[in-house]
């Protein structure tokens, strides 16, 4: 039975954790290691897997070793783990926001197999979108280890080169932020309008969820969806002509620009 120790019991782990057992892990197959009493308490009662204070402890003999820890401390806790890591040679999976792999074997003592990602906070629900990248010492067998463990709270997509984890960051990590703001703006204006807002909200979050099932079952490019809801001088029409003339393409743009700029500012202030 392959183990896998979480370092981390945060919300993240816990939608993996949850995840993994919905879909037919054993509980015994996985530990975390958590410095908080109330999260590991929680964690042992609700899914009856092991927990510790302990993080080399927990690496111990790991097949995989995810790392869900903020990424102020990975540098720490990777001097922890680092001794078991270079015993036992585990697949090490980071989801740890602008900390690199270059980074992470450094820390780790060095020849590690690593794998870099980035879920984002859907994942909670089973519906996260997750951008993944490998170092050279990751075998095909451990890449689809690491596509199962993110598998399990959504989907998973690997990202050829690490500069384009900034990216991944900018559209899907950073990109529910992006939505919620878009059905917040729907919802005043449609106050503003005069629809009672608890009408609005539910109007404005069902259409949300409704498009986005759309471009999921469908597979249609968003362009075709949009086109077939866009009838001739009709009202959507009208409502994407003041998008375009608002230059929405463009404020888009530059916004993921921003977020990507940003996780590489990150990236860099992590220190070696």
């Amino acid at each position: 039975m392959s183990r896998l120790s979480f370092i981390g019991g945060g919300n993240m782990a816990r939608s993996l954790i949850g995840g993994l057992i919905r879909h037919g892990d054993a509980p015994a197959s996985i530990s975390v290691a958590e410095p908080y009493a109330a999260l590991r308490d929680g964690l042992n009662a609700d899914f009856g897997i092991v927990t510790s204070a302990d993080n080399a402890a927990a690496a111990s003999g790991a097949d995989t070793l995810l790392l869900a820890v903020k990424p102020q401390v990975m540098k720490a806790v990777c001097a922890e783990l680092a001794p078991a890591v270079q015993r036992d040679r585990p697949l090490v999976i980071s989801i740890a926001a602008g900390i690199r792999i270059d980074q992470l074997e450094q820390w780790l003592g060095g020849e590690v197999a690593v794998v870099r990602c980035m879920p984002n906070t859907p994942a909670l629900i089973g519906a996260g979108a997750a951008g993944l990248i490998a170092n050279a010492r990751v075998t095909p067998a451990q890449r689809v280890e690491a596509e199962r463990i993110l598998g399990a709270a959504g989907i998973s997509v690997w990202i050829e080169r690490e500069e384009l984890m900034d990216t991944v960051t900018a559209l899907s990590g950073s990109g529910p932020a992006y939505f919620f703001l878009l059905v917040e703006a729907l919802e005043d204006a449609a106050v503003a309008q005069g629809l009672p807002r608890e009408a609005a909200r539910a109007l404005a979050t069902q259409t949300a969820l409704g498009a986005g099932r759309m471009l999921r079952e469908d597979g249609a490019a968003p362009s075709v969806l949009r086109e077939r809801v866009t009838s001739p001088n009709g009202t959507t029409q009208a409502a994407l002509e003041s998008f375009a003339a608002s230059g929405l393409h463009a404020i888009v743009a530059r916004a993921i620009d921003a977020a990507a700029q940003r996780g590489r500012e990150l990236s860099a202030n992590s220190g070696n």
